[in-house]
C-alpha cells in the first residue's frame, strides 16, 4: 500500500470510529472520503440485513466518457466467481451428486495427466510423475489446500505443480478451482455455466449475472481504472471460468450475499460446512499465495478457510469474507454471520482497495476482518 495513502485511509477509519453519523448515512460519508483519498473513479455497495431491503448505492463513473456508474451497470465479478461456484458445489454435495471428501481422480474416466495439458482448464500434462493428484479433493479445492501456485503462469518454468501434501495447508489457487470445474465437467458430465445460471443466477433472481459474455451487458457496462489512473475497458470473458469469469451488478451481488447468509436452498447441514472454520491459514498475508508459513506468534488467530471463503473470529463473532481483484477491478464480500449482515463492495477502479476497511466499519462497525492479511502483500 502506498505510504501517502495508508496513512490518509487509518485516519479516515479512525475518524469513523469516532464519530459515525446514523447508517446509512455513515456509508455514504465513508465512500465520499474515499473516493476523495484514492482519487478512485466508481464504486458500488450493497448493504444487507436481515428482514430489511438492501441499501443499494453507486458512486462515480463507469467509463472514462464520464458515464455514471449505476445499480445495473454490468461489472467485473474477479474471484468472487469462487464463492458463487462454492455455492453451487455446496448444493451439489447437498443433492448426494458429489462427495466432498472424495479423490476427484474418482470421478475421471483415465488418470488426469492424461488428459494432457488443456487451454480451457489447466496443464495436468505436467503432473506425470507426481501421484499426489490422486488425493486432491473438492473440499481441499474449495479450502485452497491442493498445493498448487495461484495459477501455473506465475511459476518460474510456466509448469504447474504440487508444492505441498493436499490438504495439508492453504495457498490460494484458481488452478485448483478450475480442476474441480474439470471434475464436474468431464466426470459428472455437468455444464457449470448453464448449472450456476440454473442452481443460482436465477433462483435467486441475477439477472445481469453470468460467467460467459452477454452481447447485452453492453448497454451499460463498466470499464475499469488501474492503479496508475489509466482507463482498462472492460474484458468480453466468451469462457466459463469458476476461477473468475463472472460479470455481475451490485443489485445481483446484494441478492446472492442475502441467500448465502441465510443458506439458501442449501440446507442447514450443507450451510454450517460451508461457513464453518475447516483449515487454519498460517501465513502472514494472502498473497504471495506459497509463501512460509509464519511462526505460531505471528498467526491470526481464528482466520481459516472455509468452503470458497475465508472465515475468522471478531469482536461481534464470527464472520466471513471473500475479495476478488485484478488490475482494474477491487471487490470485496465481509460478512458477520450471527448478525447475518453483510456488505459487498464492487469498484472498477482498484486504487479503491486500500480504503474498503473504512466502508465496511461505516456499515457493520469493528468486525475484526483481517484486513492486512488480505491486502498484505501482493
Amino acid at each position: 500500500m502506498n505510504r501517502i495513502l495508508g496513512c490518509l485511509v487509518l485516519a479516515l477509519t479512525a475518524s469513523i470510529a469516532r464519530a459515525a453519523p446514523a447508517f446509512p448515512d455513515a456509508v455514504d460519508k465513508a465512500v465520499q472520503a474515499v473516493l476523495r483519498a484514492t482519487g478512485a473513479r466508481g464504486l458500488a455497495v450493497a448493504v444487507i440485513e436481515p428482514g430489511k431491503p438492501p441499501f443499494i448505492r453507486t458512486w462515480g463513473e463507469r467509463n472514462a466518457a464520464g458515464a455514471k456508474l449505476e445499480p445495473h451497470t454490468i461489472m467485473y465479478g474477479a474471484s468472487l466467481t469462487k464463492t458463487v461456484f462454492a455455492y453451487l458445489v455446496a448444493q451439489l454435495a447437498s443433492e448426494g451428486k458429489l462427495e466432498l471428501d472424495r479423490p476427484l481422480a474418482d470421478y475421471l474416466a483415465k488418470p488426469l495427466p492424461d488428459y494432457g495439458n488443456l487451454p480451457a482448464y489447466g496443464k495436468w500434462g505436467d503432473l506425470r510423475g507426481d501421484e499426489r493428484w490422486r488425493r486432491v479433493t473438492a473440499r481441499m479445492v474449495l479450502t485452497h489446500s491442493t498445493g498448487f501456485a495461484n495459477f501455473a503462469f506465475v511459476e518460474p518454468d510456466g509448469k504447474l505443480r504440487i508444492h505441498f501434501d493436499p490438504g495439508s495447508r492453504y495457498a490460494y489457487s484458481g488452478e485448483g478451482i478450475m480442476l474441480l470445474q474439470f471434475a464436474l465437467e468431464q466426470g459428472l458430465e455437468l455444464d457449470v455455466g448453464a448449472e450456476l445460471q440454473r442452481r443460482v443466477f436465477d433462483r435467486f433472481g441475477m439477472r445481469d449475472t453470468s460467467l460467459r459474455w452477454r452481447p447485452d451487458f453492453a448497454r451499460n457496462l463498466a470499464d475499469g481504472w488501474t492503479i496508475d489512473g489509466k482507463p482498462e475497458p472492460h474484458d468480453e470473458r466468451s469462457r466459463v471460468r469458476a476461477a473468475g469469469s463472472m460479470d455481475t451488478t451490485i443489485m445481483d451481488m446484494a441478492r446472492f450475499a442475502a441467500a448465502l447468509v441465510d443458506g439458501e436452498v442449501l440446507g442447514k447441514a450443507a450451510h454450517d460446512d460451508m461457513l464453518r472454520p475447516q483449515l487454519p491459514i498460517t501465513t502472514r498475508s494472502q498473497f504471495p499465495t506459497l509463501q512460509a508459513e509464519a511462526p505460531q506468534a505471528a498467526r491470526i488467530a481464528g482466520l481459516s478457510a472455509g468452503l470458497g471463503l475465508v472465515t475468522f473470529t471478531g469482536p461481534q463473532g464470527p464472520g466471513f469474507f471473500k475479495g476478488g481483484h485484478n488490475d482494474s477491478t477491487g471487490n470485496m464480500l465481509v460478512c458477520l454471520r450471527v448478525q447475518r449482515r453483510c456488505v459487498v463492495i464492487l469498484s472498477n477502479d482498484v486504487r479503491a482497495e486500500p480504503a474498503f476497511s473504512a466502508i465496511v466499519r461505516a456499515a457493520l462497525g469493528d468486525t475484526g476482518m483481517p484486513w492486512h492479511w488480505e491486502y498484505g502483500k501482493r
